[in-house]
């Protein structure tokens, strides 16, 4: 990755083709569940934690927590959470959606060579509570924003990421012995991807389409 350039009083001038390429980015954001076991440069990891930093944060909060999940031990009690939590999610559905959970790829915890474990500090004093008084889950939208950031920085550089979400986070936060104040909002597998895909794994696989309603506008 190119060093990170100083900032600059001049505010940017975005091309039209930069506009293409950063569409083209959002388009091609994918959750990625399948890693090359290659390791990823630890130093590439920094500059994206720098640049994850630069998300907005309420009452300039920035209450995001990074802790990297090395050790054998953390890894295996993740991934023991997520087996726990996947047996669960499977039981709640029925016929073919069970047979079709049942052989969805719902996780790279298998592979990825990095993986980061994103909690919200709920008691920081960072930003002396501005912003957060009357809506405290700004917090927390706050730490998402970091993930997201992170997340588009890292496809730049031709790195996935997978979001996994099916996890107990109480039980995360215990294993992986964190501030008592710390809560989970993201567990991250960061790595090479094995493959590229423009959709998403879960319509490729038949599990659900894009929906239309998201884009429905409202008017009061």
């Amino acid at each position: 990755m190119a060093p990170l350039r100083e900032n600059s009083e001049t505010p940017p001038l975005f091309t039209e083709l930069f506009r293409d390429e950063l569409t083209q980015l959002l388009r091609w954001r994918r959750d990625v569940r399948r890693f090359k076991p290659d390791p990823v440069p630890a130093e590439m990891i920094e500059e994206l934690l720098d640049l994850a930093c630069l998300a907005p944060s309420v009452g300039n909060s920035q209450p995001w927590r990074f802790v990297a999940v090395e050790s054998a031990k953390a890894r295996a009690a993740i991934r023991a959470n997520f087996e726990a939590a996947n047996a669960q999610a499977l039981d709640g559905y029925q016929g073919e959606q069970a047979e079709l959970y049942a052989g969805l790829k719902l996780s790279g915890l298998d592979m990825a060579p990095v993986q980061l474990a994103v909690f919200c500090d709920e008691q920081t004093l960072q930003g002396h509570g501005l912003g957060r008084q009357t809506m405290p889950e700004t917090l927390r939208y706050s730490a998402i924003l970091a993930v997201h950031t992170l997340w588009l920085t890292a496809r730049t550089c031709g790195i996935g990421v997978g979001w996994v979400s099916i996890l107990d986070p109480v039980q995360a936060t215990k294993d992986l012995a964190v501030a008592e104040d710390w809560s989970l909002v993201a567990y991250l597998c960061i790595g090479w991807p094995e493959e590229e895909h423009h959709d998403p794994e879960l319509i490729r696989h038949g599990w659900q389409d894009r929906s239309a309603d998201c884009r429905k506008l409202e008017k009061r």
